[in-house]
């Protein structure tokens, strides 16, 4: 079974569904509300662990009630919440998502004890890292800490992937060099490269920059054409798998999960790893919610099989 260490985010997500976003200035009623949990790293740590991987989750919650609440979302669905620390005086992350009919979101993000985490918490850790095969991170949590993990791993002769969200322009020299893949979508890649994102030439492009930036191995999401790879082993459009998309909150981050927990640590598999984390995503987009989308590997395997026949 392939382990894998997630430093990352714990949000509770709250949902206001609309039939289209207001304008500036604008008051519109919701067609109604909904909560469950989310947050990149806790939703990438789900779906690691639905994909077959063991996953250990390392965040910060608040002292609140939310706190104890996000544990056992996550534990229920078979992270392991050992390194899950909450912060005194702090309440948990809250995301603020606004869903419109078709299916495309809004959201505003306020971090509460995400920002919290610190070296120290990755530190704890060390021996879990490295018995681990990969160490996966976003930008939800402070930098330094995402650094020290990735540093930990590394040393221990780990596979690290970074996936740059929300977008930074600038990240530093150094997290970059202690990063083996990156998971930008177009939007992320457009502002971390400079260059613009408006087909697959500028995917080619957009890849080829950030290889030169001291990225060996690039997947670009993008959206319902699927995902960019540029790798030793393959480069190409891995193409979506077409469907009537409800809720798109957790694509990327369902996305993420099973792809890390697909891929092979040479990256050998990169291009079926793809394909299979964007049948996993194709599936969440279909229900409503970030972490109740993402879907078990049996779902996922059973969907692919109905494709082949």
């Amino acid at each position: 079974m392939k382990r894998i260490i997630v430093v990352g985010s714990s949000n509770v997500d709250t949902t206001l569904h609309v039939q289209d976003f207001p304008k500036p200035g604008e008051t519109i009623n919701a067609t109604g509300v909904s909560e469950a949990g989310g947050g990149k790293g806790a939703n990438q740590a789900i779906a690691a662990a639905k994909s077959g991987a063991e996953c250990t989750f390392i965040s910060r919650v608040g002292d609140d009630n939310f706190g104890p609440w996000m544990i056992d979302q996550l534990s229920g669905y078979g992270v392991k919440t050992g390194h899950i620390l909450t912060t005194p005086g702090e309440k948990t992350g809250h995301a603020y998502i606004t869903l419109n009919a078709e299916g495309q979101n809004d959201i505003i993000i306020d971090h509460g004890a995400n920002y919290k985490l610190t070296s120290a918490d990755v530190e704890k850790a060390k021996d879990l890292i490295a018995q681990a095969d990969c160490v996966v991170a976003q930008l939800e949590t402070p930098i330094p800490a995402t650094i020290a993990a990735f540093k930990l791993a590394k040393a221990a002769g780990k596979v690290t992937i970074l996936n740059p969200a929300p977008a930074v322009k600038d990240l530093p020299q150094e997290l970059l060099d202690l990063t083996d893949a990156i998971t930008p979508n177009e939007t992320e890649s457009a502002l971390l490269t400079g260059l613009p994102v408006e087909n697959e030439a500028d995917l080619a492009k957009n890849a080829a920059k950030l290889h030169e930036m001291g990225i060996k191995t690039v997947i670009i999401t993008y959206g319902s054409k699927g995902s960019y790879v540029s790798a030793e082993a393959f480069t190409g459009l891995v193409p979506a798998f077409k469907v009537k998309a409800v809720d798109t909150t957790a694509a990327g981050d369902t996305f993420l999960g099973y792809f890390s927990g697909t891929v092979k640590s040479d990256f050998s598999n990169v291009q079926e790893a793809a394909r299979f984390a964007n049948r996993a995503s194709s599936l969440a987009v279909q229900k409503l919610g970030a972490q109740p989308s993402i879907p078990a590997s049996a779902e996922v395997k059973a969907a692919d099989e109905a494709d082949k026949k």
